[in-house]
């Protein structure tokens, strides 16, 4: 009877694990390209002086100074994940598993066309790894400081902070970073043991040294830079069998192979169990399951091979009535943390297990299935890929600073990435197949050298049963998509004897990100009125009213017999690169004086005049008349032609009315001055002559049709002309045409229970139609969220009741004239708020209904007039431990710097309705002041040191509705102790 019970239970659990009959439809991808773009990723991650042979343009030199700050030469590596600290720990742990990879799967890298570039990101990162272990018993385990570093969000390339260098050593030990290190090297020493015999001599020699290290001090006493982003939770003994079993692989010395089995009782086990651990997975801080996997192959030992199959059957069919969660969609969800990550290292493990004859012969199609099922799951089969540049839906916008290229210390700016960072495997999704492709999403969409180090070797696996064809000759080679560096100008003040000119300069680099620190520009005037009246260039004078580090030069000649002179003006040694707000732009404004008391300045025709006039009132435009150069190279604009006079128009500003009523050609009369129209052009695109203007004589006529098909409101159209300078006409687009209107035009919505009613609005269409109604980027569904009844439109209240306390904007979108957009003011009347002189907004970066991290992003904004101590100032996130433990708390990322926020675990009192814990939010006086009207963001995170999950869904501060920033009132704000917003459980 207990026999057909288990087998019941073993076919409910294959039926449970098979897919869904909506997805039964198996789809082979291509794993040629997803191996080769998986291997490509380790590319864009290399810190240090790049070679030529790297395939992208995006990436630069970077990281140049690591290790100055101890003497040593500690260039090389790569980055962690979206940031840019060297943690060794995990980067080690990377280079052991695309090492073994290359072990198990050699000849199929080779056949892939990958081999060669799977070894040299191997080798990259242990040329590093040499590099931090200058001495026997020294080893430098982290260069950068993860608080200084993740303070900041922008390209590695121009990183202006310190990075100090941090190592372990005989008196302040670390086992477990050194270990691993010891396994990188050894495993390396095994695949280059016949490619390069010296190098492969190298590597282990390093490794022995390394695991005697680590072997004698069996302690991570030292080890506490890395605290808090890879603190070794499972201890050394793991890593001190791991490194030993590779040692043993590259030397065939029977004396490691003891000393890896004879650590093996001092591995993890399952809670009140002297049962090896089974229920995780391998990862940077457990290789446990890795060395069981190995040391069964070796020894063929039945603790071993016991211990991979309870892993294995846990992760597939289940093991002693448990089994790891699955997703409604397929994928086994170990963690809300880099879901994918353990899935597809698991799916690497069972492939390899399966290889070896001593697999179960019954468990072989099973962990091949499994294996294929979670890659599968990675390259899309939900409908979407979790993988960066590769198949249908793939993510683009990850947590990752580089990849995003901000040029202004912002996840918002841009608000897309300019890079594709190929191959890049994200964390991947909730236990319920949730997935926010968000920037901001650092739990699910962050991308890590550990997270593709078990998939490349599952991606091996399944191309070598399954195919695929890599992209041949593949590069990231990208077309820049914006100007890096550039001008914008307007004109400050001007008069009959001078002009003032605000001028900034810009340096948004990304292909790749640089500092500058020699650029120049000039600007151009047309002295003729001044010649005629006897005047030179020496009665002019030039000076500055503001500078961020600029000289100006006085007037100097460019083309003396027409009268052109130039202002340069210099902001050599002054660093502008991408990196902030103060630092990608420069301002200078300057002052160009004629002689004094003759009053017979003439802008138009100064050539940098030509695309600023109108600009005035602090205002600025970007300009191509005002040429940018970079150590004397012209880098943006045009310089004005010399030796022949330029034609001019009667106009360079017009105004135009889509208006069909009163839509009229525009006339303009040219002086060709000896020369003769060539083209029209909008930006690079050339005006049809014929259709969209015409010309009789000196009068050309810009036809009203071609405006009506413009969207912008502006457009700037160049008459090029056979000889001298281009002129330029900047034509605004109005519409008087009859609008839509709505009545009324704003609503409020009260969320309180049995107060909730629909927002009905009267529509007068004035001639237009309605085409549907948005609220953001989102577009409402008729018929769920609003109705539509002849000139009356609906919004229910089920759709309004979904958004927190705050404004929502519902755009009326009409197929001419001005949207009408109603305001809806969302409150909830069944809570009273205490007002104050600030607020808080917020979101949850992990909205798992379970998790083991839970991630606050908080932002506070003053609605006051006074500026606020922020050291004066708390904020408490009620929840429900659901499980006393000790908790940590990180603060990932500050508009203030990490370093300056406090996070206090408080356990309280009486406990309430959902809330028997807050965590208290505070500032050090580092952190300055909250002026009026300014806003901060804090992205938080805590966990529970042994990483047991909490419930979110009944934590009191928990909003899973809000995807971004909205008014939260459950989480409370005090200003010295006072209650000034939110309510208390």
């Amino acid at each position: 009877m207990k026999k057909i019970i288990s087998l019941l239970l073993v076919i409910t659990l294959l039926i449970s694990m098979a897919p869904s009959k909506a997805d039964a439809a198996e789809t082979n991808y291509n794993y040629g390209e997803a191996l080769q773009k998986s291997i490509m990723f380790y590319e864009f991650q290399r810190s240090g002086k790049l070679p030529s042979t790297i395939r992208n343009n995006w990436r630069g030199d970077s990281g140049l100074t690591d290790g100055a700050d101890v003497g040593l030469d500690l260039t090389g590596g790569w980055y962690d994940a979206g940031d840019h600290v060297k943690f060794n720990l995990p980067l080690a742990y990377t280079v052991t598993m695309l090492a073994w990879a290359v072990y198990e799967e050699e000849a199929t890298l080779s056949k892939a066309g990958q081999l060669s570039y799977l070894l040299d990101e191997i080798k990259w990162s242990s040329d590093y790894l040499i590099k931090c272990h200058p001495q026997a018993n020294v080893f430098y385990y982290q260069v950068g400081n993860g608080n200084t570093d993740h303070s900041w969000w922008g390209p590695a390339e121009v990183m202006q902070m310190a990075r100090p260098s941090y190592k372990v050593d005989l008196n302040n030990p670390g086992s477990t970073v050194v270990g691993e290190a010891a396994a990188a090297l050894a495993a390396t020493a095994l695949i280059y043991k016949t490619k390069d015999p010296t190098y492969s001599a190298t590597c282990l020699r390093h490794a022995k040294e390394l695991f005697n290290f680590a072997d004698t001090t069996k302690s991570d006493a030292g080890y506490t830079a890395a605290s808090g982003f890879y603190t070794s939770y499972s201890g050394f003994y793991d890593e001190l069998s791991w490194a030993a079993t590779w040692i043993y692989l590259a030397s065939g010395e029977a004396t490691y192979l003891d000393k890896a089995e004879s650590y093996v009782a001092k591995w993890g086990t399952e809670p009140q169990s002297s049962t090896l651990s089974y229920k995780w997975a391998q990862n940077w801080d457990d290789v446990h399951y890795g060395a069981a996997l190995l040391l069964a192959r070796i020894t063929n030992k039945a603790i071993y091979k016991n211990n991979i199959e309870m892993h294995l059957d846990y992760w597939t069919t289940g093991y002693n009535g448990s089994r790891i969660t699955y997703t409604p969609k397929g994928l086994a969800w170990l963690d809300s943390w880099g879901a994918l990550r353990y899935a597809t290292t698991t799916a690497f493990l069972a492939s390899v297990y399966a290889d070896w004859s001593g697999c179960s012969a019954g468990k072989v199609s099973t962990y091949n299935a499994f294996a294929k099922q979670q890659v599968d799951y990675a390259l899309g089969s939900t409908g979407r890929s979790f993988v960066v540049g590769y198949g249908v839906n793939s993510p683009t916008r990850p947590h990752h600073r580089t990849a995003h290229s901000s040029w202004a210390d912002s996840q918002t700016e841009p608000n897309y990435h300019r890079h594709t960072i190929y191959g890049a495997l994200v964390g991947g999704p909730g236990n319920n197949d949730s997935y926010e492709d968000n920037i901001n999403n650092y739990v699910n969409n962050e991308i890590a050298c550990d997270y593709n180090a078990g998939f490349v070797g599952a991606l091996a696996k399944v191309y070598k049963t399954y195919g695929g064809t890599p992209i041949a000759n593949f590069k990231a080679i990208e077309t820049v998509t914006n100007d890096e560096l550039f001008i914008q100008a307007g004109i400050n003040a001007s008069g009959p004897s001078f002009i003032e000119v605000k001028a900034l300069v810009f340096n948004e680099t990304g292909w790749p990100a640089r500092v500058t620190d020699k650029l120049s520009f000039k600007y151009f005037i047309d002295i003729s009125e001044y010649v005629a009246k006897g005047y030179t260039k020496n009665d002019f004078t030039v000076s500055t009213n503001y500078n961020n580090g600029a000289t100006t030069s006085a007037l100097l000649p460019w083309d003396a017999a027409n009268n052109i002179y130039y202002v340069n003006v210099d902001f050599s040694g002054t660093k502008i690169y991408p990196g902030g707000q103060s630092a990608y732009k420069k301002e200078v404004q300057f002052r160009i004086a004629g002689p004094q008391n003759v009053n017979i300045w003439d802008n138009s025709n100064d050539y940098s005049f030509t695309q600023i006039a109108n600009v005035s009132s602090g205002n600025t435009v970007k300009t191509t008349y005002i040429p940018l150069y970079d150590n004397g190279k012209l880098v943006f604009g045009n310089e004005p032609k010399t030796g022949v006079p330029s034609a001019s128009l009667d106009k360079t500003t017009a105004n135009f009315d889509k208006n069909p009523a009163v839509s009229a050609d525009i006339p303009v009369t040219i002086n060709y001055n000896g020369n003769t129209l060539t083209a029209v052009k909008n930006g690079t695109t050339v005006l049809t002559k014929g259709t969209d203007y015409t010309v009789s004589g000196n009068v050309v006529t810009l036809s009203k049709n071609y405006f009506l098909a413009q969207s912008a409101s502006t457009v700037t159209l160049t008459f090029v002309f056979s000889g001298g300078n281009d002129a330029t006409l900047k034509v605004t687009l109005v519409d008087t045409s009859p609008s839509a209107s709505i009545n009324p035009n704003s609503a409020v919505f009260d969320k309180a229970s049995g107060k909730q009613e629909n927002i009905v609005i009267t529509l007068t269409p004035n001639g237009n139609t309605l085409a549907g109604l948005k609220n953001g980027s989102k577009s409402l569904v008729t018929g769920t969220d609003y109705t539509v009844s002849g000139t009356t439109v609906t919004i229910l209240s089920s759709y309004l009741s979904q958004f927190a306390v705050g404004s929502q904007s519902i755009v009326f979108e009409m197929n001419k004239g001005t949207n009408p957009v109603l305001a809806v003011t969302i409150k909830d009347s069944s809570v009273v708020t205490p007002t104050g002189n600030i607020k808080l907004q917020m979101f949850n970066g992990n909205s798992s209904a379970t998790t083991n991290g839970i991630a606050p992003r908080i932002k506070l904004i003053n609605t006051g007039t006074t500026a606020i101590n922020l050291s004066d100032v708390k904020i408490r996130y009620y929840y429900t431990i659901n499980g006393e433990k000790d908790q940590a708390f990180w603060c990932d990322y500050s508009t203030i710097g990490s370093s300056n926020v406090n996070g206090t675990f408080v356990k309280m009192s009486t406990p309430k309705t959902n809330a028997d814990y807050y965590l208290e939010f505070s500032f050090k006086s580092a952190a300055g002041t909250l002026n009026a009207g300014q806003s901060i963001e804090v992205q938080g995170r805590f966990s529970k040191v042994d990483w047991t999950n909490y419930t979110q869904t009944d934590d009191y501060s928990f909003g899973d509705s809000n995807s971004s920033y909205a008014d939260w009132n459950k989480t409370t704000v005090y200003i010295s102790d006072v209650l000034v917003w939110g309510v208390e459980p």
